[in-house]
């Protein structure tokens, strides 16, 4: 998931203009997230953020949530 810093974003665009899957939209100087177009694992517009902006959330997948949870047996 993408997570925008609203106080450093300039709104300049660049992340937009990059975005290989349209997630990325602005939209009367608001930075706008389509969340079911993104990729976020491409981190293509948290690499071209000159502000550094953009910081993708890590997120786990099922495989490794399923490793981390405890095994209980009855």
């Amino acid at each position: 998931m993408i997570n925008i810093k609203r106080d450093v974003c300039a709104y300049c665009g660049a992340c937009v203009s990059v975005c290989p899957h349209g997630a990325l939209e602005l939209i009367d100087a608001y930075l706008s997230v389509d969340e079911t177009l993104c990729r976020s694992r491409c981190r293509i517009c948290e690499t071209v953020c000159p502000l550094g902006a953009i910081h993708q959330e890590e997120t786990a997948s099922a495989e490794e949530i399923k490793k981390a949870q405890p095994l209980f047996r009855v």
